[in-house]
């Protein structure tokens, strides 16, 4: 019966994925297919079909190798798990209507195929679903390092001046990251004064400021000045709106205005130097 389903399947093949597709554009929660272009998803549906099917005719090996690489694709072109269920699950029933459509699927044999469709899609669920978390556990913590790789590193940028670019969200274990960075980074460039700069913060909300105020804190405990700079528009209405005070903190809207400030408290400034 496996090679059955697996020539009628290969046979098949442009009509299986038509329909397929289809229903997968049809699953009104899920946009993946929505924002593929034509090309990729016409690529991404017969790699997705060939997988379905060796399946059925290759050696664990080989169906195992296949899995991951596309594992590592559907992670990147951000389905779902929920997705990809649907999708084994429509490709299933897409065949089995098929076979039953041409007669090769009987009421005689209808036993002996809905076991071995079920044995054939289980274990391809699952083995699927298995393979995609772990994918996608280790792609989320390896853009979790490279975040926080970027995001908390104090830099020198005069003497005795200092800033750490904030980008992303913070959460508890990123400001302990930050506060760790901040305080090695103050005694290491025994700077006197760092500028925290939220540019690339999307939200500042009451448990963002918090990490902010504690790390203000913990600098000025080492003896050195801290300045909030980048704060837009949207996020002084706010910290306005949330009653969040910042009355301890110096405060400019952009890096080149904290710059300035913090040199004249170091007591120098930015002269234009006159062309002969």
């Amino acid at each position: 019966m496996n090679k059955q389903m697996a020539r009628y399947i290969q046979e098949n093949m442009t009509e299986i994925i038509s329909n397929w597709q289809e229903m997968m554009k049809n699953e009104k929660s899920e946009r993946s297919f929505e924002v593929m272009p034509a090309e990729l998803m016409d690529q991404t549906s017969r790699e997705f079909a060939e997988l379905m099917t060796s399946n059925l005719l290759e050696s664990h090996q080989a169906y195992e190798s296949r899995l991951n690489d596309f594992a590592e694709k559907v992670v990147r072109y951000g389905w779902s798990i929920t997705f990809v269920t649907k999708a084994i699950n429509h490709f299933g029933e897409i065949v089995f209507n098929g076979m039953e459509r041409d007669g090769i699927i009987t009421n005689e044999n209808l036993r002996g195929f809905t076991e071995e469709f079920n044995k054939w899609i289980t274990p391809i669920r699952d083995s699927t679903i298995d393979t995609y978390s772990k994918t996608w556990e280790r792609t989320v913590s390896l853009q979790k390092i490279a975040l926080q790789e970027l995001s908390a590193s104090l830099i020198p940028v005069f003497d005795k001046v200092s800033v750490m670019p904030l980008v992303g969200t913070i959460d508890t274990e990123r400001a302990r990251l930050i506060m760790e960075n901040l305080l090695e980074g103050v005694v290491k460039h025994r700077a006197e004064v760092i500028l925290l700069d939220i540019t690339g913060v999307p939200v500042v909300d009451t448990m963002v400021a918090h990490h902010i105020i504690q790390a203000a804190d913990a600098v000025r405990l080492v003896g050195a000045k801290c300045m909030l700079v980048g704060i837009r528009p949207e996020i002084a209405q706010t910290i306005v709106t949330l009653g969040i005070n910042l009355n301890e903190f110096t405060t400019t809207s952009t890096l080149q205005r904290g710059v300035e400030q913090a040199l004249a408290w170091t007591n120098r400034k930015i002269v234009e130097v006159d062309e002969e």
